[in-house]
């Protein structure tokens, strides 16, 4: 089974120009003509044209030529010195009756020499990495390259390939008043024309109307149809290039102590693998982007000007393992200072923290092993000071005591450790819980004023731990045990935060609540966090009595106790897939997994709705009047929503019928059919008009031509199908005809348009989407390897160049251009990330 793009060993090229007279089969009787012998005339040797005399030979005497015999006349003799003339193979010809019976010649008459040359071997056809087709109606000659059958559905692999593709959901453009390109059919279809200097073809010799290119996906040949007026060239960069403009939403659902304040007043958390820093009055963001997978877990130095931020383990495009390690780098410059721990760390780096009583000299790491190896290393060099393996058990948190660096606590599951840290050994002591109820787990800790432990734990209490009455236990290291438990929420204490007056910060999981408590953990005060935000995972200090809060659902809110909260950034919680963008604006909306559908501004940078799903959203589209969305469930339920959040059922009434207007809203399905509404009171009113059956698979992608009469679609078996909407929702099985069809958008992953975009190897499921952009010089591809790549439009040749763009942590489920091709969105996939792209350079957009 080739991989993909698995191209065939040969080339077929279209049959090359008439030859001039002579007639073809002179030129082959030429061929086949032998050298004439020497003659013999009066005691002289006659010496063939062309070839040397010898020194010193009388002139010829003159000779009066011999007519041929009447039976046999013969062309023209050639040289012999010239090499036979080398054609194309020839062409079969029409079987001849059996040669007569000839009568003898007359007395006298020389035998003509015996033909005893060979005919040139057939030269093998060159290869080429393209198969190439001719397409005409058969001529009464055999063809050297004979038309296809008509096109067939193909039965379906007996292994459908995996997809993760969604249907898609289209609605058709605007119908123009003139048609933008003649539609085609067989008997009226164009031929290009013929090569320059060549003389009219004889009238048994085929004009070739086109040609195709065949690949193999998963052993299926795939026929692509190469458009008449295509001129072939060599796909290169495009000017073009992307700069991540924004990122929506924060990594909050399974991460601690992720969100803290630098000294320039930016915010600093991350999501997929990208280390994002936010300035909330200008509304700026700067992102970090030189870890490869993503990011963990993120620490400040006490400067509050260099980061730490560990990233998980992975593997890359060809199945290479991608090590964890942990960068340190310069906020205000964006530089990595130093890479710490390449291949030391195995899974991922969980936590890690930075020492505070010595400047920052050292910093403290744990990874995910089944060990969960603990580490110090010094930050200056990189080196490793320490190493020890910690606990069989999931840590969840890890920091120096703020005034020793010998000193260094970590919690998780079951657990809390004191460890005492001396040149290369760690020695650890575990709290004794006594007669409190040991927690299932520890979530997070903070150092008070007077260097006692607080703990949160799954409990909802707040246990204060301080040094054992007998000073040092058995071995080496301080004991620590409770000295005070504090009942302080229902469900798990997932956040505590010192502040700088001494008060302490708590918040919870299950009541949503922040609480502030004095350093005697006396309740002050408390706010409640909405719930459309979720639980409380960080808090941290902002200027003055600002306080910021990062939330299970992926939000980052700012406020204060007695004023409330207010979000400054959301994301979605679950996979993203669906995708569409405004018509006109610099809107777009997003739908996936979590049942939200959210309304983005691409100019504030914000969102501007969102609202509940009754189930998974797959696919969205814009009306083209811009003012109605239309959204696909995994139910199967499509809902029409408009842009003022009032979201409403289709409703399909009345027999199939075509509007005025001519406007349809098609939906590819999971059950291998594409469904066709016609669309009426500007998008308020659904009626179905038919149904396109045909693919022996679910649909994966589609799209309407200009003139909004025709469907190309793909499906999950690798099939291009074209449908007469118009016409009764009839499937065109002559795809040749739609060759010349012009598209309003191109989001088909499959076409000749398009397979350049493909990588060698494929099995099918390496690209998850793609897009056109709107000037048509454009391509944007989101791949199944975390990269988003822009390539030159058309693409139509193997191995075409791309420029690559990382950022994601998961496969990239979709891409986007904006209205007017200044942005691209792109959209992660369990990381939850909503990129937002800058197109830089490139000619000057033209209007809209």
């Amino acid at each position: 089974m080739p991989p993909y793009p698995s191209i065939s060993p040969h080339i077929c090229p279209p049959p090359p120009p008439c030859p001039p007279q002579p007639t073809q089969a002179q030129l082959l009787l030429r061929q086949l003509q032998p050298p004439p012998p020497p003659q013999q005339e009066s005691g002289v040797i006659r010496q063939p044209p062309g070839e040397p005399r010898e020194v010193g030979a009388p002139p010829d005497p003159p000779r009066t030529p011999t007519p041929p015999p009447p039976h046999t006349p013969k062309p023209p003799i050639l040289p012999s010195s010239n090499p036979p003339i080398h054609q194309s193979p020839p062409r079969p010809r029409t079987p001849q009756r059996p040669p007569q019976t000839q009568p003898p010649p007359p007395p006298g008459t020389p035998t003509p020499p015996p033909n005893t040359l060979k005919p040139p071997p057939e030269s093998p056809l060159p290869k080429s990495p393209y198969t190439l087709t001719s397409h005409t109606t058969p001529p009464p000659i055999p063809q050297a390259h004979p038309t296809p059958p008509p096109y067939t559905n193909t039965p379906p692999l007996q292994h459908p390939p995996p997809q993760k593709i969604p249907p898609p959901l289209h609605f058709n453009p605007p119908t123009p008043n003139t048609p933008q390109y003649p539609l085609h059919n067989s008997k009226t279809a164009p031929t290009p024309p013929a090569p320059q200097n060549c003389p009219p073809c004889p009238p048994h010799r085929p004009q070739t109307q086109g040609v195709s290119v065949k690949m193999f996906l998963r052993g299926r040949p795939i026929t692509m149809y190469v458009p008449s007026g295509h001129v072939g060239f060599r796909p290169e960069l495009p000017p073009e290039r992307l700069q991540l403009d924004w990122v929506y939403g924060y990594r909050g659902r399974d991460s601690r102590s992720n969100l803290h304040v630098l000294g320039s007043g930016e915010l600093i958390y991350f999501i997929a693998c990208v280390v994002v820093l936010l300035h909330v009055p200008l509304r700026r963001q700067r992102h970090y982007l030189r870890h490869s997978d993503c990011v963990r877990c993120l620490a400040v130095h006490p400067d509050r000007l260099r980061v730490a931020t560990g990233q998980a383990a992975g593997v890359d495009k060809d199945g290479k393992p991608l090590q964890p390690v942990v960068h340190i780098w310069d906020s205000a410059t964006l530089l990595t200072l130093q890479q710490i721990g390449l291949g030391s760390f195995e899974r991922g780096v969980g936590s890690l923290a930075f020492s505070c009583a010595d400047q920052g000299s050292y910093l403290c790491v744990v990874d995910d092993s089944n060990e969960h190896m603990m580490s110090v290393w010094d930050c200056a060099r990189g080196t490793k000071l320490a190493e020890v393996k910690s606990t069989n058990e999931s840590v969840l948190s890890v920091e120096f005591n703020p005034q020793d660096s010998s000193s260094i606590i970590t919690s998780g599951k079951s657990h809390v450790y004191f460890w005492t840290w001396s040149g290369a050994t760690l020695t650890k002591k575990q709290g004794i819980f006594g007669k409190y109820k040991k927690p299932k787990f520890i979530q997070c800790f903070v150092f008070d004023a007077a260097g006692d432990v607080l703990t949160g734990d799954s409990e909802g209490n707040i246990l204060t731990w301080t040094r054992a009455g007998d000073g040092r236990g058995v071995g080496k290291g301080e004991t620590y045990q409770i000295g005070q438990q504090t009942r302080a929420h229902e469900g798990s204490v997932f956040a505590l935060c010192r502040r700088r007056d001494g008060t302490v910060l708590s918040g919870g999981g299950k009541d949503r609540r922040v609480l502030s408590w004095s350093p005697a953990l006396s309740l002050l005060q408390e706010a409640e966090i909405p719930e459309r935000f979720g639980a409380v995972r960080t808090i941290a200090e902002g200027p003055g009595e600002e306080l910021l809060v990062g939330t299970t659902r992926n939000a980052l809110l700012r406020g204060t106790l007695s004023g409330g909260f207010t979000a400054i950034v959301q994301g979605h919680t679950d996979e993203v897939w669906g995708l569409a963008t405004h018509p006109t604006r610099c809107l777009f909306l997003t739908c996936g997994h979590d049942r939200q559908l959210c309304l983005w501004d691409g100019q504030e940078h914000a969102l501007a709705w969102s609202l509940a799903l009754e189930d998974t959203g797959l696919c969205a589209d814009f009306h083209p009047g811009g003012q109605v969305v239309v959204v696909g469930l995994l139910t199967g339920r499509p809902h029409a929503c408009k842009a003022t959040r009032v979201c409403e059922a289709i409703r399909v009434r009345g027999p199939p019928r075509v509007p005025a207007d001519g406007a349809f809203l098609a939906i590819g399905s999971h059950d291998n059919v594409i469904y066709i509404y016609s669309v009426t009171e500007e998008g308020r009113r659904y009626n179905r008009f038919g149904r396109c059956t045909g693919h022996s698979s679910f649909i994966t992608h589609l799209d309407w031509s200009k003139d909004g009469h025709f469907i190309m679609s793909n499906s999950g078996d690798y099939e291009i199908l074209y449908w007469d909407v118009a016409g009764g929702c009839k499937l065109l099985r002559n795809r040749f005809e739609s060759r010349d069809r012009e598209w309003a958008s191109y989001t088909c992953v499959l076409g000749f348009h398009v397979f350049g975009v493909w990588p060698d190897g494929s099995d099918g499921t390496d690209i998850n989407s793609l897009c056109r952009s709107h000037h048509e010089r454009l391509v944007a591809v989101a791949d199944d390897f975390c990269k988003v790549h822009l390539f030159q439009y058309p693409c139509a040749r193997p191995k075409a160049p791309s420029h690559v763009y990382g950022g994601h942590g998961s496969h990239v489920t979709n891409v986007r251009f904006t209205h007017d091709d200044g942005h691209l969105v792109s959209l992660g996939g369990k990381d939850t990330g909503v990129f937002q792209w800058r197109v830089l350079g490139g000619p000057s957009p033209e209007p809209r």
